[in-house]
């Protein structure tokens, strides 16, 4: 069966748990899945239990440069160039061919906010498209990100869960 990609999106709660889900049951399938954060500082909750089940290997981006909106123009380049490092330390460790599965929390956000190079992003989305199992989320979805080839394209939208 082909990889697909899904894209979680919308207000409220669930994006996250969404992708976790699917995380927990690739890992007991015995797939191998790597789960990384963007825009979050590697203190989510959920990273204590994730880092104890084999099978899943927590990369999350652990500086913190807080809101974007109120970087300076020198916090904003720091950021920039982090995440787009963060961003290339992912792509290496996806191509080796040791993971089945990429969970990129918030990855839609840091694109749509172009903390990371955008050119770059989209290629590697598209390069790996049918390879691994790609979950994106982040409450708004750029339409740019959606692969060429629609069936590989699932968008789910989360419920408030207030």
């Amino acid at each position: 069966m082909e990889a697909l990609t899904h894209a979680y999106t919308g207000d409220g709660k669930g994006k996250t748990t969404a992708a976790l889900g699917l995380a927990l049951r690739a890992a007991g399938a015995g797939f191998s899945v790597l789960y990384t954060q963007f825009l979050k500082d590697g203190t989510s909750s959920e990273l204590k239990l994730l880092q104890k089940i084999e099978g899943i290997e927590c990369f999350p981006a652990c500086r913190s440069f807080g809101f974007i909106k109120f970087m300076s123009p020198e916090e904003l380049a720091q950021a920039k160039a982090y995440y787009g490092t963060y961003l290339e330390d992912i792509m290496e460790k996806i191509r080796s061919g040791s993971y089945q599965m990429l969970i990129m929390d918030e990855f839609m956000a840091a694109y749509n906010y172009d903390m990371i190079p955008k050119d770059k992003a989209l290629a590697f989305l598209r390069e790996q498209a049918g390879r691994v199992e790609i979950v994106l989320s982040a409450r708004i979805a750029s339409a740019s990100l959606r692969p060429s080839n629609t069936r590989m394209w699932r968008k789910s939208r989360s419920s408030s869960l207030s």
